[in-house]
């Protein structure tokens, strides 16, 4: 008899999650920053590339300050 799979939910909604906003990014970037450029002309998309970067910069850097915390309270836990 086959053995039986054992499911990880933790690990597939960790991965979800991923490729969820893996997807936003690329249609954000890609399709949103594209038609400026193809509307608007190259200079522009490089303005709304440019900003868009920075507009997203402060839920980067939140994102990464949780991570830190997170990482410095595992290694706490783990003794």
């Amino acid at each position: 008899m086959p053995e039986k799979m054992e499911r990880d939910l933790r690990k597939y909604a960790r991965s979800t999650n991923t490729r969820l906003i893996v997807g936003a990014l690329i249609l954000l970037f890609l399709i949103g920053d594209g038609l400026v450029a193809l509307i608007y002309g190259v200079q522009a998309g490089g303005f709304a590339l440019l900003c868009t970067a920075i507009g997203l910069l402060p839920l980067g850097l939140i994102v990464g300050w949780l991570w830190l915390i997170e990482k410095f309270a595992r290694r706490l836990d783990d003794g």
